[in-house]
């Protein structure tokens, strides 16, 4: 049953290598509760999912589609961006009120100079 099925496929789906990664990842699909198209006719996932691909229910770029967003770990959405950020502005309109603390390079290194260790206390 499964080798008259794989003939249909190939006919769907030339490449063989892809027609496993379609039918797997429709295998898993149905494995996980998707409902299936055709006729289940006691047979196991892999083979209903090749039936599915070979009678034309299920469309092969449509199965390909899904496989590659089931793959991907970050979608890049084309979306223009909003506008950046706007602008803080401060509470009395002015910046003459501020007042930043400033460090020359020497004052700096003297400062870690001036800083040890802790001391090692021995229990």
């Amino acid at each position: 049953m499964a080798r008259v099925t794989v003939e249909d496929c190939i006919e769907k789906i030339p490449n063989r290598f892809e027609l496993v990664l379609l039918s797997a990842h429709r295998a898993r699909l149905i494995s996980s509760g998707a409902p299936i198209t055709v006729d289940r006719d006691n047979d196991k996932n892999p083979v209903v999912a090749l039936r599915e691909i070979g009678d034309g229910t299920i469309s092969p770029g449509d199965l390909k589609e899904d496989l590659i967003h089931s793959l991907q770990k970050y979608v890049e959405v084309d979306e223009p961006e909003a506008e950046t950020a706007p602008m803080i502005e401060s509470q009395g309109g002015d910046d003459e009120g501020m007042v930043f603390d400033t460090m020359s390079e020497e004052d700096l290194l003297r400062g870690i100079e001036g800083l040890s260790p802790p001391d090692r206390r021995d229990d």
